[in-house]
């Protein structure tokens, strides 16, 4: 197995200080919370590296799938409360207005302003790649909102997921009031977070939170071998084009705004990867990709820069 190098996906400081990475020959890259005396806890540095590994595998055609877990006996315990000044690492000097948000990328409102999970999970709905969430541990504020911008998410037997903001006065942030309705629905969400009780993983399971509980010896090899299932044999573009859709277009508002991306998505797979696709089904062999989903994405994409 190899690490990723942070620089080279995102010119930021060669390798990860609070991320640790494995990538095997399969393209299943394991990357691993790696704070396991502080429990993983989160902090400005390890959003920034996130946000830069997740917009970082979009370059890297030899990234299939993505396995997130964590060091040690948690998965991520929130936000790292024991520092100095603001602990979210916002400038409390400022009173910034909705309006001042219209450009998330100026570098002032970046970092004085912006919730540093959200950077994150908006990262993670970007990311051309599909993302699992192996959930070993204690999952508490941040450690479960970021979990929800995961395509799909995995509990061992010891895990506790918590949306405990309101202990702390403060709301649900990561853009998780977003993506926790949209996954268990509005009635379970506001339940879940108005009581910030520790949930037991049988219970997230049942809540339609997490996919699968596992017993914690086997559940990284579940994670990676779910990952091997749902990228081998697969083209990259049609699954980078898949996972946006299901996102976006289950968003809009009427079926037909869908169709028409859904034409397009087809137009373009189907003269793309979609001719070797069918060529392995009539021969009966497997198929032999070679789609980018870094350079070889369709004219069209993205197609919401549009809207």
């Amino acid at each position: 197995m190899q690490g990723l190098d942070a620089g080279a996906d995102a010119g930021g400081p060669a390798g990860f200080r609070t991320l640790s990475t494995e990538l095997d020959e399969d393209g299943v890259l394991t990357v691993t919370l790696d704070r396991p005396d502080r429990l993983n806890a989160f902090t400005v540095e390890m959003a920034d590296e996130l946000e830069a590994l997740f917009t970082g595998v979009n370059t890297r055609d030899e990234v299939r799938a993505v396995v997130v877990t964590g060091a040690g006996r948690a998965f991520c315990a929130g936000m790292e409360l024991a520092t100095e000044g603001n602990v979210f690492g916002l400038d409390e000097d400022r009173r910034p207005a909705l309006s001042d948000l219209a450009d998330l990328d100026d570098p002032q409102i970046r970092q004085d302003v912006r919730d540093t999970g959200g950077r994150v999970t908006l990262a993670l709905f970007d990311c051309r790649k599909p993302v699992i969430a192996a959930i070993n541990g204690a999952a508490v504020g941040i450690g479960a909102t970021m979990t929800l911008a995961m395509d799909i998410r995995l509990a061992s037997e010891e895990a506790r997921i918590g949306f405990v903001f309101g202990k702390l006065g403060i709301v649900p942030e990561a853009a998780s009031t977003w993506f926790l309705p949209r996954i268990v629905g509005m009635a379970r969400a506001l339940e879940w977070v108005y009581s910030a009780a520790l949930l037991r993983a049988e219970e997230a399971r049942e809540g339609g939170l997490v996919s699968r509980v596992v017993p914690a010896a086997s559940l990284l090899h579940e994670a990676q071998e779910l990952a091997r299932r749902i990228s081998r044999n697969r083209s990259p573009v049609a699954v980078a084009l898949t996972r946006q859709m299901m996102y976006r277009n289950s968003a809009l508002p009427h079926p037909a705004q869908a169709h028409r991306i859904d034409s397009l998505a087809m137009f373009y797979t189907s003269t793309g990867d979609g001719k070797e696709g069918v060529e392995a089904f009539l021969e009966k062999r497997e198929p032999r990709f070679t789609g980018s989903a870094h350079t070889g994405m369709p004219p069209f994409y993205p197609w919401w820069d549009e809207v």
